[in-house]
């Protein structure tokens, strides 16, 4: 475990402990000559993967953010120290039910033998991040960019110069995200299907090409094409890059580099006004608004970060070679360290290659898991009290009076508070072992000012106004801690892509609902639309405390059920029960 955890005699302990269970289970399921017949090496290897990915969801930070504070715990090793991690491949008994699929593109590089040291991997990972790392952040503020510059944009009079209203500005919103969430699902189908290092620049390219064509939007009909557009061309791109990100990293070190990513998302709501404050300058240059050659110049920017990428991703770590790197970003010895270790960590990564499709039966089953339908839930509303104040910040700021430059500076404090915050709040979850109460805690920092918001007087100071929505927005976020609750309850490798797709669906849905609180007739005060905000954020501290109930009494009837059953039961299940992941009466839910 390169990037974090302990030494390699502790990682060896835990591992040699965790392959001990699984031999004990393995050997009880040959207790009997006639249940040895019935089960298929499938179902074998199965049954050990499920419990190897439970070990290893014991062992990796519960949060995506979370290996931030622990990203140097190396302490103990020494570079000539073996960094080879110990596996199910050291069992003979083991192994073979593990081999690489024939189909698997780096097969030619494992090797069960090959032995390797810290001198040899830390380097390696460090290369790994400024090609894959670097590159997935940089793309994300590609994604961002296009999407969100739509704001800058209300600051120079987009919806006056077009002829729209708040209601048009919130269809186009829905659209967006409406067209966003139906293109999750079959963009991760396409990019499994021909790669992403090919599928996600060509994303990029188009969804640039349509956000520079706002240039020459007109009115109301090309604003909602453009929306719905780039929304179609940007769903998945999320997941996609998640996917492509899991080829070269363990799921250990994968945690730390997901923090980074997110972070960039936050970042660009740092850069992007900044851009604003000198483009929006244009405006009467060559006769145009100063929004159009927003739009303009971000899409040519963000068209040649797509370009870019289709040079920088390769398919796999052993597929790096082009015409334009003939050496390609490792030599055969880094390869053989880059797919052994990461089969090391999990084995059933070489299960598909890189150019095999998913089937819909995963989706179907993670659809059919009600115990993460509670954390879908409260995907649904958790955001929605800061959503519209947040949609319209620069909107509010203008018609407090703030000129159009000012409006955009001024939206930059809350987008760094906001990251400190998200930040503190995944340390807090960690350290305290708690998720929902982190939720309510999220919930109650935004209800008094959604309430003080509410309660602003229409002719009051509008610095007092532009305080409290700069406090509101500073909220600790619990996205990225729930993406990692999401999938620390799934509890399998299988599912947990699909249900960390299904949960942002939840959250996109979210944005829609959003998009529609705050309409023209409510405006200035949004008076009513507040009042609503009220309302969910109250609603919000009850979901959270309900799912927290939800799931102690799930742990409960498990452990009544656990204890009553013998230790030879007990064996017995663990060596011969088809329940997988969440299901399986050994697993707690996290809460």
């Amino acid at each position: 475990m390169a990037a974090s955890g302990d030494s390699y005699t502790k990682d060896k302990i835990k591992s040699s402990t965790a392959a001990a269970s699984i031999e004990t289970a393995s050997k009880s399921s040959n207790s009997s000559t006639n249940e040895k017949e019935k089960e298929s090496p499938e179902v074998i290897r199965q049954r050990i993967l499920d419990q190897e990915a439970e070990f290893r969801a014991s062992q990796k930070p519960t949060t995506n953010l979370g290996s931030l504070w622990s990203w140097k715990k190396s302490e103990g090793r020494r570079p000539e120290d073996i960094a080879t991690q110990p596996s199910v491949f050291d069992n003979p008994e083991l192994a073979p039910y593990f081999q690489p699929s024939e189909r698997y593109e780096n097969r030619h590089r494992f090797d069960p033998s090959f032995k390797w040291t810290w001198a040899e991997e830390i380097p390696l990972i460090r290369k790994i991040d400024w090609k894959v790392t670097a590159w997935s952040c940089i793309a994300f503020f590609a994604l961002d960019l296009d999407r969100s510059n739509i704001s800058q944009a209300n600051t120079d009079n987009f919806l006056d110069d077009l002829g729209l209203d708040t209601n048009d500005y919130n269809l186009g919103q829905t659209v967006f995200r409406v067209s966003f969430l139906l293109a999750e699902l079959p963009s991760q189908l396409v990019s499994k299907k021909i790669g992403p290092d090919r599928w996600i620049p060509i994303q990029m390219v188009l969804w640039s090409v349509v956000s520079a064509a706002q240039f020459w939007l007109k009115g109301r009909s090309s604003f909602l094409a453009t929306r719905a557009l780039i929304g179609l061309l940007q769903g998945g791109f999320i997941p996609d890059v998640i996917l492509y990100m899991s080829y070269f990293f363990k799921g250990t070190e994968l945690p730390f580099r997901l923090a980074l990513f997110w972070m960039a998302n936050r970042l660009t709501d740092v850069i992007s006004p900044l851009l604003a404050y000198g483009l929006l300058r244009l405006r009467g240059y060559h006769g145009y608004e100063g929004w159009r050659w927003l739009f303009l110049l971000e899409g040519i920017l963000t068209f040649v970060i797509g370009i870019w990428s289709y040079f920088q991703m390769v398919p796999s770590p052993t597929q790096t070679r082009a015409p334009w790197r003939k050496k390609g970003w490792f030599t055969d010895h880094e390869e053989k360290i880059m797919v052994n270790r990461i089969l090391r960590d999990d084995p059933s990564k070489s299960d598909m290659h890189n150019r095999q499709a998913i089937t819909f039966k995963l989706l179907w089953e993670s659809l059919c898991d009600f115990d993460i339908w509670p954390i879908y839930l409260i995907g649904l509303t958790f955001s929605m009290p800061a959503g519209p104040p947040d949609q319209y910040l620069t909107l509010t700021l203008r018609q407090l009076g703030f000129d159009t430059f000012d409006s955009n500076l001024l939206s930059i404090p809350c987008q760094i508070t906001c990251t400190i915050s998200m930040l503190l709040i995944t340390y807090l979850s960690e350290k305290l072992n708690q998720r929902a109460f982190m939720g309510v805690a999220m919930q109650v920092w935004l209800l008094p000012c959604v309430i003080a918001l509410y309660l602003l007087p229409a002719d009051g100071s509008r610095w007092a106004a532009y305080a409290v929505v700069t406090v509101l927005l500073s909220y600790p976020s619990t996205h990225a801690l729930q993406v990692g609750w999401c999938s620390r309850n799934s509890n399998t490798v299988r599912t947990r892509t699909v249900s960390a797709a299904l949960y942002n669906m939840a959250v996109q849905i979210n944005s829609i609902i959003s998009s529609n609180i705050y309409r023209r007739d409510d405006r200035p005060e949004y008076r009513r639309g507040n009042r609503a905000l009220i309302g969910i954020a109250s609603m919000n501290i009850v979901n959270y405390l309900l799912v927290k109930m939800y799931y102690v009494w799930r742990n409960k009837r498990r452990d009544d059920t656990w204890e009553k059953m013998s230790q030879e039961e007990r064996r017995n299940y663990l060596a011969t029960t088809t329940d997988k992941g969440s299901k399986r009466l050994d697993f707690r839910f996290s809460h």
